[in-house]
């Protein structure tokens, strides 16, 4: 054990945030670990020792082996365990949990504890408390209830990661670090509104250039300071101000989340990852930016619906994938049933499995079931769990022990593979909040937008990326930007180069037609795109019901956005025009395309039904040079690819109750499944290595 004065502490806190010194601390040697090889995947779930008898350890470590898990993430609720007074520090039973689960040929990921600061620190130091907008100061009790722009509690943070750190940072059984637990939740407490106002005067100079960008003439904004423009977000406040108070949460975040990862990557072995698990479609910050100081990312995946909608899950997981365009790890997944949503069905027999090997065919490489064992009390005491509340295993323990027996089998081939893609999608989170503040439709809901585009899309590849409007797309013979709503100028370079030089590039409605402070750019949509389009929007029109298109894309229906797109250029082809008799759209065209240089642009300037699109997909799929894997394949079964260290491996999942036809190549080599008469059975799964 070992103790900080407060005093101590105080001469810690006049540091910056992000200082490196801190006071040494005496350490005993922490309890000798046999290392053991890293898996190919990683098969875990999320342990709980402090919450159990150590005589208990053993045991349920036992039962883990017997369902294949290699690895366990601890310690990221734990923190009034190992400092349970201010300055005193007790990690021998950390030690002990470390050292039992390397016995059992596991391996660790330590979490720091900072989602949930112990009482003392809550009742000693109200300051670092969280404050909601209304006003109110978060109390203890729960989690997620401390202040994210805190220096205080930064300081707090970063000293136990540093204890953690010097203890644990050359430990052989541990492998990585997650930091925080599914960080998002803002706090508008007075040093908040100072970061945010320094923020602002550090992203525009001077006060006149933020009023420019702000275009804050309207309504008599105009600010004369930076420390008077406001941090609430109720009213009607200025969309410039919206979107830059996004940027402003990614930017505090992101310092947070640093200030522990370069604590801890100053004292630990450079093997060890560094990561935090962040959750789905959670848009409390730009997910890119912040994952560019970490090694790997990593996500929580929970399914509410028993039935889930694969292809969307499917999205998810690349769109992970492309914070740091390399696999990643899916850090917690449910045990079969979830407890938030408004009926919490379990999963259906084999829907667990199914689900984990979709994501490793996503380029998962590791899965993670939270939890192991309910806890004897807690918030969370409903959720599905592979052991029951006796400790004996749950129905779903045999379905995940056998999943984990398949991964093992299946591990070394997997080992250093990646998914393949000649397909991506772009993601912009500055498109995402843009149009969820000015949606002018209900059902404008820029993520059903996404999955709308990307179900027919991905079903004619069979693989997709998803990567920020940013990235090389120098490998990619397709790029899909359903929303660029927010486009900048170099953004719009980047992508006209792209096409140029022989991409294919296709753009959905309202893009181009805000810029990075959300102000209208002076040009028609798609603004910095115009030029190299051929065309523009006249007019964009909201509908309540369905207008009909028609042309070589043939006869289907737009709903909810209508664009009427005028070419600029004679060579501009129009794939489809309205069908609207006395309406402003009738004869306007809906979508257009053009070849520019070597490649081609397309824009849709509908939302058009799932008709539309997949013959949209259907023709710019192979007119693109993207080639399926599997081409005739059933719609619902899904097919990708992984290929790395010489290996090509294809995993095929068919989500239907139906047996449907499956086309191997010669001299495929089976590894998981089979496909007997040529056949994937209802709801199985196939993994076979490639010639």
């Amino acid at each position: 054990m070992m103790r900080f004065s407060r005093r101590a502490l105080a001469l810690c806190l006049c540091l910056s945030a992000s200082a490196t010194a801190l006071p040494a601390l005496a350490a005993s040697a922490p309890t000798p670990m046999q290392a053991t090889a890293a898996p190919g995947i990683a098969f875990g779930t999320a342990w709980y020792p402090e919450q159990w008898p150590e005589a208990r350890w053993d045991t349920d470590l036992a039962l883990m082996q017997q369902a294949h898990i290699n690895t366990v993430r601890i310690a990221e609720f734990a923190w009034s365990r190992m400092e349970p007074e201010e300055g005193r520090f007790d990690f021998a039973w950390l030690d002990r949990a470390i050292a039992a689960a390397a016995r059992r040929g596991m391996r660790v990921v330590l979490g720091t504890p900072t989602a949930a600061p112990p009482i003392w620190m809550s009742e000693r130091y109200p300051e670092i408390l969280r404050v909601d907008e209304d006003g109110s100061r978060a109390g203890h009790g729960g989690r997620r209830h401390f202040s994210f722009a805190s220096a205080r509690y930064r300081q707090f943070a970063r000293r136990i990661a540093t204890e953690m750190a010097r203890r644990y940072g050359h430990n052989p059984a541990v492998i990585g670090w997650q930091i925080d637990n599914e960080i998002g939740l803002p706090s508008f407490d007075a040093e908040a509104a100072r970061l945010w106002h320094a923020f602002l005067a550090q992203r525009y100079g001077t006060i006149d250039t933020l009023n420019h960008r702000w275009a804050t003439a309207y309504w008599s904004q105009t600010y004369q300071r930076f420390d008077q423009v406001p941090m609430h977000l109720g009213g009607q406040q200025n969309p410039g101000l919206l979107l830059d108070y996004r940027h402003f949460l990614t930017s505090t975040w992101t310092s947070y989340v640093m200030n522990q990862a370069d604590a801890i990557r100053a004292l630990a072995n450079p093997h060890q990852f560094i990561t935090t698990n962040t959750m789905f479609w959670n848009d409390g910050f730009d997910h890119f930016a912040l994952h560019q100081g970490l090694d790997i990312a990593a996500w929580d995946n929970y399914i509410q619906d028993a039935e889930p909608d694969w292809i969307a899950n499917g999205a998810d997981h690349d769109l992970v994938r492309g914070y740091k365009q390399k696999n990643f790890w899916l850090m917690e997944t449910q045990a079969g049933r979830i407890d938030w949503a408004p009926v919490n069905r379990a999963m259906r027999p084999g829907q667990v499995r199914e689900m984990g090997w979709q994501a490793v065919q996503h380029g998962a490489d590791a899965i993670l079931y939270w939890e192991f064992r309910p806890a004897p009390n807690g918030q969370e005491t409903n959720y599905g769990t592979l052991l029951a509340a006796d400790g004996a295993p749950a129905p779903i323990f045999a379905e995940i022990a056998g999943l984990g027996g398949e991964l093992a089998k299946a591990s070394a081939a997997l080992a250093g593979t990646e998914p393949v893609a000649d397909m991506a999608f772009l993601f912009s989170y500055d498109s995402r909040w843009a149009i969820d503040l000015q949606r002018m439709h209900k059902d404008f809901d820029p993520v059903r937008q996404f999955t709308d585009f990307y179900r027919p899309f991905r079903l004619a590849a069979q693989g997709a990326a998803v990567v920020a409007p940013e990235a090389d797309l120098a490998r990619y013979k397709l790029v899909v930007a359903p929303s660029l709503n927010v486009l900048t100028a170099a953004q719009a370079q980047h992508l006209t180069a792209y096409v140029q030089n022989g991409g294919t590039l296709v753009l959905g409605p309202r893009t181009g037609q805000k810029d990075d402070a959300n102000a209208l750019w002076a040009a028609r949509q798609p603004g910095p795109l115009r030029t190299p389009l051929g065309a523009h929007v006249e007019q964009f029109y909201v509908q309540d019901g369905t207008v009909a298109i028609t042309g070589p894309l043939g006869e289907g229906k737009a709903a909810i956005w209508a664009e009427a797109l005028v070419p600029d250029a004679p060579e501009t082809e129009i794939l489809a025009r309205y069908r609207q008799p006395g309406g402003w759209l009738d004869g306007k065209a809906a979508v257009v395309s053009r070849q520019v240089g070597r490649g081609r642009i397309v824009y849709v300037g509908a939302w058009l039904e799932p008709e539309a699109l997949s013959r949209l997909a259907a023709r710019l799929v192979p007119q693109a040079g993207v080639t399926p894997v599997l081409p005739g394949t059933a719609a619902d079964v899904e097919i990708g690819l992984r290929r790395g260290q010489g290996r090509t491996l294809l995993i095929a999942i068919n989500h239907g109750d139906e047996a449907r036809a499956l086309a191997l190549p010669a001299g495929a080599r089976p590894l998981i499944g089979a496909a007997p008469g040529g056949q994937i059975g209802g709801h199985g799964v196939l993994v076979a290595e490639l010639p």
